[in-house]
């Protein structure tokens, strides 16, 4: 994927109806096509792809099919990443991930705010703001990561839950649009049930 058009971070661009991007996104859903087409357990393949499709890729990463994004090279995932099915990832521009990162079903990215006057939105005037993911964060189901959010590291955010904004780190957050809730503490390390012997 060579000859990458630049789109401006924080600033208007014609995003939509614009040939350049449209080419780039049509390589990229190819790619993503074909990954979303191989077994569940093929990871040897689906590495192959993801080193591809990513702008870089860490130590073991896991996908788990669906996985759609729009460029792939604006995304950049550390060591030890996971997601669950149906991961989505409108990358106008850059979105970044920490090490020992977990994302539930469903969730989604998106880098793009669209003109809320109608006449610019036909027009395909759309911004991109970079998304920051630190380490050792939760993701949960059904959540929705907004254009310009940043997620602190160790932070659990909640099921459902649509991010805008900064989310300090070391925190549970969840709602919409997602709060913090409380601070990650010591008691949480004996909270959660431990089953077996």
């Amino acid at each position: 994927m060579n000859n990458k058009p630049e789109v401006p971070i924080n600033q208007f661009f014609q995003g939509c109806y614009n040939p350049a991007f449209e080419a780039e996104i049509e390589k990229c859903k190819e790619k993503c096509f074909e990954y979303n087409k191989l077994s569940p357990n093929d990871r040897d393949e689906q590495q192959k792809i993801l080193s591809v499709v990513l702008g870089k890729m860490g130590r073991n990463v896991v996908i788990t099919p669906p996985f759609w994004c729009d460029y792939g090279y604006n995304i950049t995932v550390g060591d030890y990443f996971y997601s669950n099915h149906n991961l989505i990832i409108t990358d106008g521009t850059k979105v970044s991930f920490g090490d020992n990162v977990f994302i539930a079903p469903n969730c989604c990215f998106t880098t793009a705010e669209h003109a809320i006057d109608p006449e610019l939105r036909k027009a395909g005037i759309e911004i991109a703001k970079p998304i920051k993911v630190g380490n050792n964060v939760w993701i949960g189901a059904g959540s929705t990561v907004l254009a310009g959010a940043e997620i602190g590291d160790n932070t659990v955010i909640g099921a459902g839950s649509v991010v805008k904004g900064s989310i300090p780190e070391n925190v549970v957050a969840v709602g919409v649009p997602c709060r913090v809730m409380r601070e990650i503490t010591d008691a949480d390390r004996t909270r959660y049930p431990f089953y077996g012997g």
